[in-house]
């Protein structure tokens, strides 16, 4: 759900102008810090592109772009976790 909802901004943001204010902050980098640096947005959303195999240029494409992404929601199994239901080899009454 939540790759799902920064695909869809990315997306939308990619496909405004370049002199936009929202799109120039993507392209803003942040001086200095001490000890490893935290992963960013930025390379967040690139690992989402990876893992669905989006690009840049798909974006431009709304209906191609949202449909990887609803299809890429709609191919995980939604599990139950407080029935148990879902999971292989537990149910409500193993272990109890």
């Amino acid at each position: 759900m939540l790759q799902q909802n920064r695909l869809r901004w990315h997306g939308h943001v990619l496909r405004k102008d370049d002199d936009d204010w929202v799109k120039k902050c993507m392209e803003y980098e942040t001086e200095g810090s001490r000890g490893r640096p935290k992963r960013t947005w930025k390379e967040v959303v690139r690992e989402d592109c990876q893992a669905s195999k989006l690009n840049k240029e798909d974006a431009m494409d709304r209906c191609k772009w949202r449909k990887v992404i609803k299809d890429e929601q709609d191919g995980c199994e939604r599990v139950n976790v407080s029935s148990g239901t879902g999971l292989p080899g537990l149910s409500r009454t193993n272990g109890r």
